[in-house]
């Protein structure tokens, strides 16, 4: 069995594995084809990982979070685009989009008012910044929801095989 590391700047990776108390050559054996000198590396940042490496570190330490991680902080396209989504209690997320959604209920004839000619005027454009930052929490909370769903079946807390089939049932696009 390795040694604890004491290392003090840990990656979000390095963090991961041990919080799942794996040693590099356990998760080698996790991820199924990840050597564990390669970890290492990943590790302390003498390589950056792939996309299929953060696929099987996030499947072997049961921590979905890490592919949000790599593409919000490393992927050069998801820096710009890919938010990073903080895990949140189901509880959390549906109060808050709850709350998105009753502030665009009340902002929709407004959204209607500045788009309806196909241009946004000068006196529009903080009325529109708004309502777009109200859709954008409303996506946020979205992404929190399918991030706290995949943790919740990684950590065997959901029957994925009985969600499965009732998505393929109702044709569902969560998943």
């Amino acid at each position: 069995m390795g040694r604890a590391s004491v290392k003090e700047d840990k990656n979000i990776y390095q963090k991961s594995r041990e919080e799942c108390a794996m040693t590099r050559l356990q998760a080698s054996e996790a991820t199924e084809w990840m050597s564990d000198s390669r970890i290492e590396k990943i590790e302390s940042g003498k390589a950056v990982a792939s996309p299929e490496e953060i696929l099987a570190m996030a499947k072997a330490y049961k921590k979905p979070e890490l592919c949000n991680y790599y593409c919000s902080h490393e992927c050069a396209i998801g820096k710009k685009y890919v938010p990073e989504i903080k895990a949140k209690t189901i509880e959390k997320i549906v109060l808050e989009m709850l709350a998105a959604l009753n502030s665009i209920e009340k902002n929709k004839d407004r959204l209607i008012e500045i788009t309806s000619d196909g241009i946004i005027h000068d006196d529009e454009i903080e009325d529109f910044i708004a309502i777009g930052n109200k859709l954008g929490q409303i996506s946020s909370s979205a992404d929190s929801l399918r991030l706290w769903l995949d943790k919740t079946i990684a950590n065997g807390e959901i029957n994925k095989e009985i969600l499965d089939k009732v998505l393929m049932d109702k044709s569902s696009g969560l998943l």
